[in-house]
């Protein structure tokens, strides 16, 4: 326990630092050194997410210094979670730290209005966020995505539960009204249809929201078999939370269809999690070389397994500082010809990035929380019931390169 509590306590230190980043990144440019700039919310309703991220970049520009023998530095910048906000951050970014690499955009507002202003930057950028307009209608050619876009986390999570569960047939979703939520709500409706089941009704609430009791209620109201939770983070643990004290649990199923990972396992805790169904884009447990080498070098430095903010910051920083050592520059246009079709083995076994759209072509998993008398260790909170791929084409997806 001594150090999990160090882990924590590093978290909560790092809200406190984070203008030593910038200091970094300024001193790095005189010398000539590589910055990567993080582009993530580090105050606001997604600031856990925004610091494990940090975490995780911070240990790929280590891995990498080492590796290549040369100065790394991150350089965090705090979106708040708005998109108007990540812009001028990456603004100052290009223009005062001379920063070309950036891995972040948690949220998809924020990563599609970044990754236009990299490109115009003559960067290139790498997100987790999981609309599908970012390697779709919106694709552009400075930027990368590494999660499964919406379209695929709805094929992997909804299909399997829909074939273990048959008589399931009356689906109530909670939304969060932006371009993601609109995205797996889409996917939902589209997936619902093609099965011939109802979808019974829809809550659409702000990014701001905090209190889910009235949509909960209308929930029940509407009786359906299924309660599929679309919203992210804190919003869905809090759903989650209102939705189990109603006594939803053993009224309905009830779905995340996109977890934070682990550190939304261990603050919802075993008794809430028992049951629940998770889709995510990543799982510590994943037999994979580099998770499994990543998973020990965490658990060496914070006593702790990786979550999915931490691990999704530090593949998309290793990649692009992999893309940019193979380049030799740290050019925009250069890396990202790098990154085009590059296969690799990554955190979830072999991935490849498509030249088409810049998607990287990885598994999704779909999880079911155990028993806390089921848990092998502190953090096996769950089962992996199934994974897989499902992704549009690019001419499906409506991305066109140029």
């Amino acid at each position: 326990m001594t150090s999990r509590r160090n882990f924590l306590r590093y978290t909560a230190a790092l809200g406190a630092t984070t203008a030593l980043p910038g200091i970094i990144g300024r001193a790095s440019a005189a010398t000539g050194a590589m910055t990567v700039g993080i582009p993530v919310p580090i105050s606001g309703a997604f600031a856990a997410n925004g610091k494990f991220a940090s975490m995780g970049a911070i240990i790929a520009a280590e891995e990498a210094a080492e590796n290549l023998g040369i100065d790394i530095s991150t350089l965090d910048m705090d979106t708040e979670g708005k998109p108007a906000t990540a812009v001028r951050r990456v603004q100052d970014g290009i223009a005062q730290d001379g920063v070309k690499l950036f891995a972040g955009g948690i949220l998809s507002s924020e990563s599609l209005a970044m990754g236009k202003e990299i490109e115009r930057g003559g960067g290139v950028f790498m997100t987790t966020a999981g609309a599908d307009e970012i390697t779709g209608s919106d694709c552009n050619s400075a930027t990368f995505r590494w999660s499964v876009p919406t379209f695929g986390a709805i094929e992997q999570t909804l299909r399997p539960i829909i074939d273990a569960i048959p008589d399931a047939k009356r689906w109530y979703t909670i939304t969060p009204q932006y371009v993601f939520g609109e995205g797996l709500l889409s996917a939902t409706t589209n997936l619902l249809a093609e099965k011939g089941l109802e979808h019974v009704g829809n809550s659409y609430h702000s990014l701001v929201e905090k209190e889910f009791s009235g949509y909960i209620t209308n929930a029940i109201a509407a009786k359906p078999d299924v309660l599929l939770l679309l919203n992210f983070g804190s919003q869905s643990s809090d759903t989650l939370r209102q939705a189990i004290s109603f006594g939803l649990k053993e009224r309905m199923t009830i779905v995340i269809a996109w977890a934070s990972g682990l550190e939304q396992f261990e603050g919802l805790g075993a008794d809430v999690c028992e049951g629940v169904y998770f889709g995510a884009q990543y799982w510590h447990s994943v037999d994979a070389p580099l998770n499994n080498a990543l998973r020990a070098k965490v658990r060496e430095k914070y006593g702790a397994n990786p979550n999915y903010s931490l691990a999704g910051s530090y593949i998309c920083t290793k990649l692009l500082l992999d893309a940019a050592a193979k380049a030799g520059t740290t050019d925009g246009p250069a890396v990202a010809a790098a990154l085009s079709g590059m296969a690799y083995d990554g955190l979830t076994g072999p991935e490849t990035i498509r030249a088409e759209d810049h998607q990287v072509m990885k598994d999704y998993y779909l999880l079911k929380g155990k028993a806390k008398a089921d848990m092998q260790d502190e953090d096996d909170y769950a089962e992996v019931v199934s994974a897989g791929q499902s992704f549009l084409s690019p001419a499906d997806s409506g991305c066109k390169l140029g």
